[in-house]
């Protein structure tokens, strides 16, 4: 079975069974593993709590390696850290293993109970167990073992996992659709409406803003980050030339032929590697120029050790035969034009002192020593030279929150009448949230459809892009009910999945809180 699957590692039906199998063994794991306990030093071994039972961090990682493996399965790529924080993957692995440990002790004063035949019986039902269509339990102990499970940890997992959907089915079970309800759904389906709206933007609005120096400065003080200039400095370098220096550097014959043999590479021809004779004379130069940048490195070296304490750029420069060139102040961002381009030498002077000697630093360009002349540190400038700035963000942040409180008055106002409003034309209801002349929004499609009574405003504006939109009900044409008690079925086996879920999800809600749950934050560090 192995191999097979090994064959077929990229066969949908194999992904698919694999990812039941895995299925069937997160969440219940920890039931299987043990039961947590302590380090015997005093600190939290557990991954969590709940009402006093441990889930481990070994329990932990086992799901959520598993966890994480299900959706790389999903998703046919290794996610990145970024992607695995952003899907919340830590936090959903421990958020099932609580669920399951809470839902599982309602089980028991449920009396829920599952069968040891139960258990085969679905056990035999999985494909990756089953040869010609019927279980082969030869199958079933080799594919157990390829993924390193042992049958007696897969069997408790899966009884597990069944005791947990058997009850989580129950509860669904109690979650029903009322004949309210259908109608609201069919009316949704079939009534049409028109709505009145009016909408406000920033750019609407700020010109009405009048912002105080008082305000502007409490707004500089909260903001200070959006206003720094940038660290500023000064440095003078020597630039040391390798190159310069080769032609007066000798190398042996067998130090050329110790560099084309660790260098083999660089001497390729049509036909391959090319023999050393024929390469000699370009062996030799490539030698000579390693050997005098390694020694140019080297005196560089020498010099900055000896030269360091005093920051004496200028004796270190003259022990090299090199001169010492100065700049004025730049930014990392907005370098002196002389280094343009030589990110390595500007990281260190940076992260030099006033007055500090640093390197050498090699480039392409050569071996740089660098010594700080100034140094101007990130800073706030005062009101008055960036007021301009200052009092555009302010704005800016004013008009968008002066925009939605109109948009907010404006609802109030609808019920009153007088509010010069916009109509989008009569529409149906569309899943993709497309309202005419305002754009796509699906919280304002649903919304629109609670709507009744003429005038009558939603209970909050919405935002679509930059603008905010109060909407209230101009007219709704209503369609004919004759087609209600047709469709009332198909629109009950439509509404109940969702109302089964939220049954579920409300239940689980109340079971945490009540519940006395400690999760230890390292499980969800990054």
């Amino acid at each position: 079975m192995l191999g097979v699957m090994r064959k077929y590692k990229q066969s949908i039906v194999i992904k698919v069974v694999f990812i039941v199998i895995v299925l069937s063994f997160i969440g219940t794991i920890f039931l299987v593993w043990g039961k947590g306990g302590s380090d015997g030093r005093g600190g939290k071994s557990y991954a969590a709590t709940v009402n006093g039972t441990k889930i481990s961090l070994e329990e932990f990682q086992k799901s959520y390696y598993r966890t994480r493996g299900l959706y790389e399965q999903i998703y046919g790529r290794s996610l990145t850290p970024e992607i695995e924080k952003q899907m919340g993957i830590k936090k959903l692995t421990i958020d099932t293993l609580i669920d399951n440990v809470l839902i599982l002790d309602e089980s028991k004063k449920m009396g829920i109970k599952v069968k040891k035949d139960d258990v085969a019986a679905e056990i035999a039902k999985i494909p990756a167990f089953q040869r010609n269509g019927a279980f082969d339990f030869g199958i079933y102990q080799q594919t157990l073992k390829a993924n390193r499970i042992t049958p007696k940890d897969f069997e408790e997992s899966q009884e597990q996992e069944m005791l947990l959907q058997k009850t989580r089915n129950k509860i669904k079970e109690s979650a029903t659709v009322t004949d309210a309800e259908v109608k609201d759904a069919y009316k949704k389906q079939n009534d049409k409406v028109n709505l009145a709206y009016v909408s406000f933007s920033p750019a609407d609005v700020k010109g009405s803003i009048k912002l105080t120096d008082q305000e502007l400065t409490s707004y500089l003080q909260d903001h200070q980050n959006e206003f720094k200039t940038p660290e500023q400095i000064s440095v003078a370098y020597t630039l040391v030339s390798p190159a310069q220096a080769a032609g007066n550097v000798s190398v042996s014959p067998e130090e050329v032929q110790t560099y084309y043999q660790k260098n083999i590479d660089r001497y390729q021809g049509k036909g391959g590697i090319l023999p050393f004779a024929e390469v000699k004379d370009k062996a030799t130069a490539d030698a000579q120029k390693q050997k005098a940048a390694k020694e140019a490195y080297e005196k560089a070296a020498t010099a900055v050790n000896k030269f360091k304490a005093n920051g004496d750029l200028d004796g270190a420069a003259a022990s090299l035969g090199s001169k010492v060139e100065k700049t004025q102040l730049f930014t990392a961002k907005a370098p002196a034009a002389a280094l343009a381009g030589e990110s390595e030498v500007i990281a260190r002077a940076f992260a030099l002192k006033q007055g500090e000697l640093g390197g050498p630093v090699e480039t392409a360009k050569g071996i740089y020593l660098v010594k700080v002349l100034d140094k101007k540190p990130s800073a706030v400038p005062p009101l008055a030279q960036i007021k301009g700035a200052v009092e555009a963000k302010a704005i800016a942040i004013k008009a968008a929150d002066l925009a939605k409180k109109k948009a907010e008055e404006a609802l109030a106002q609808f019920a009153k009448g007088g509010v010069a409003a916009k109509e989008t034309g009569s529409f149906g209801y569309a899943p993709t949230g497309q309202v005419p002349t305002i754009g796509a929004s699906p919280e304002i499609m649903e919304a629109a459809f609670t709507l009744n009574a003429p005038n009558q405003a939603a209970k909050q504006p919405f935002k679509v892009g930059d603008r905010w939109y109060a909407v209230a009900l101009k007219s709704r044409t209503e369609a004919p009910l004759t087609g209600l008690a047709k469709d009332s079925g198909s629109i009950k086996a439509a509404l109940l999945p969702k109302k089964q879920q939220e049954a579920l999800d409300k239940w689980v809600k109340d079971l945490r809180s009540k519940a006395k749950i400690d999760v230890n934050p390292l499980v969800l560090q990054d």
